[in-house]
Formats: structure tokens, sequence, C-alpha cells
């Protein structure tokens, strides 16, 4: 069961009822075995996931000439490879760019998709069941079969080589109005009843009291959808001739017919994965507690 809590700002949040809530050690049927060998498969796990990102950077801090060594130790450590990335691409205004043009992306699809849920999971018309089928089907076809005619549409409006050609196609995104769709089914509605009763309307109950209690839900969807634009590169490669403008385009300079530069590769991927790194470390105990509160009825 959950509990209605009124805040300093006049929002209504539900929270678990302490004397309902489940108990947090019952955690019913494992996937994963609990004791030692548990621990082990969870290890084993780990040191894949992120054995690739290791290599990486161990490969960005060897010295250029000992780029393709098998050492699981780069000695002696050089920043060669950083130094000749700074020097060659303008790094610094590629991750501005590509900053921006992933953090529109998340916002404009984050709000759409909180406006298309709400629509979805709170309000009753006809075709709502045809028509969301329809809208979820748009997510299920490949992204090879509408290339041809968003770079087409794109050309027509005149955005060929310009990030917002890159933006304008991805301002929606289906995924996120069927997470956020499904959480919404989960929401208490007697809270809205209770707020519709007390006078507000549609608009003041989303903003005031569905919004405050999916605070996790965005935050870790946030998050997917910001690393999904930041690693994008097939449609950016597409639209943009300058490999200067996005860090994705950008990094791909050092591959080439005479050679294939692996050290500043992976020195520029590295770069461009440390505002991911500190994104999630600022946004995990949000994608924790949206997990958490998942099990929540």
């Amino acid at each position: 069961m959950m509990a209605l809590v009124s805040t300093a700002s006049g929002a209504i949040i539900a929270r678990p009822d302490p004397a309902t809530a489940p108990d947090p050690t019952d955690t019913g049927r494992r996937l994963i075995p609990a004791g030692p060998l548990g621990h082990a498969v969870l290890l084993v796990l780990a040191v894949a996931a992120i054995f690739p990102i290791y290599w990486m950077f161990v490969t960005a801090f060897r010295a250029p000439a000992d780029a393709l060594s098998q050492s699981p130790i780069p000695w002696p450590v050089s920043l060669e490879n950083f130094r000749y990335v700074w020097q060659t691409i303008p790094i610094g205004s590629m991750l501005v760019n590509t900053f921006a043009m992933a953090f529109v992306l998340t916002v404009s699809q984050l709000f759409l998709a909180v406006l298309a849920a709400y629509g979805f999971a709170m309000w009753d018309f006809p075709g709502k069941r045809v028509l969301f089928m329809m809208f979820i089907g748009s997510w299920l076809i490949p992204f090879q079969v509408t290339m041809i005619p968003n770079y087409l549409l794109v050309s027509q409006l005149g955005l060929l080589n310009t990030i917002a050609g890159v933006v304008v196609p991805n301002l929606c995104s289906a995924f996120a109005v069927l997470l956020l769709r499904q959480h919404l089914q989960a929401f208490p509605r007697d809270l809205v009843d209770a707020a519709r009763i007390d006078g507000r309307n549609s608009w003041l109950i989303l903003w005031r009291v569905v919004l405050p209690n999916l605070r996790p839900a965005i935050a870790a969807l946030a998050i997917m959808l910001f690393i999904t634009a930041w690693n994008e590169y097939l449609w950016p490669s597409l639209v943009l001739r300058k490999s200067t403008a996005l860090l994705q385009v950008g990094v791909r300079s050092f591959l080439g017919a005479e050679g294939d530069n692996w050290g500043a590769v992976m020195a520029a991927s590295g770069l461009a994965c440390l505002p991911i790194f500190l994104i999630y470390l600022f946004l995990q105990r949000y994608v924790v507690d949206a997990f958490v509160r998942s099990g929540l009825k």
C-alpha cells in the first residue's frame, strides 16, 4: 500500500506505508544463487562488463608504438595519444556539441514521453489500444527502414550537415513512452481522483501530483536516453559531412586507408566516455530507487 504525503511545495507524493511495505529481505525466486557461488557469478559478470573499458584505457595510455601490445598493464605510461587527439581534432568544441545534442534529445524525448504516457495511461478514448499498438509498432521498425526517408526529409528541410538534422527526426522516443506508460499503469488512481476532487485539472495533476512520484523512473530513463543519444553514430555520420561536429563522428578520422591509429581512437573514445561516467555517478541513486519502487504496490 502507498501513503499519500503532501510536500512543502504543495505536491502530493506517494510513499510506501511502513506497515504494509514488503520485507526487503524477501527476494522471492533468486535468479542468482546466494552465498559464495552467487558472488562468484556476479564477479565474473562484472569483470566481463568492465574489461572492455579497462582495455580501452590501457591502450589509450600506451605509447603509440605499443598500441597493439597485449600487455594488460600500460608500461611505460604515455599521454602521447591524448596529446595527439587534442591537437588533431577540436575535441573541446566536439564535446560541447555532442553534449548539447544529447541534452536536447533527452529533454524533448522525456517531455513528449510524459505527455503521451499520461494520456495512454490515464485517459480513455476511442481507438486507444489500436493507437498505442501502432505507436509501439514504430519502435519495432528497424532504423535501416526509415533511414532513407528521414534522410530525404532532412535534405528537403535544408538541415543536412547541421546538428539540427541529427536532432529533428529523433525528438520522440517510443521506448520512453512505453516505459513511462508502464509506470503510470501502476500509479494509484485514488491519488489522481483525490487531486481531481480537490479542483485540480489534468495539467496540474500531471505536474503537481504524478511527476513528483515518477522522479526515479524519469531519472533512470533520462540516463538511458542520454547514453543512447550520446553513443549514436550511424545517423550523425549520414547527416554530417564534417567530421568535426560531433565526437562520435570525429573518432573515425583516426581510421583511414593509410592506417588505423588505434591509440588515438581509444584515447578519443575514453574522453567521450567521461561525461557518461559523471552523469551516472550523479544520478545512480535514482536508478536504484526506480528498481526498488517498481516492486512496491
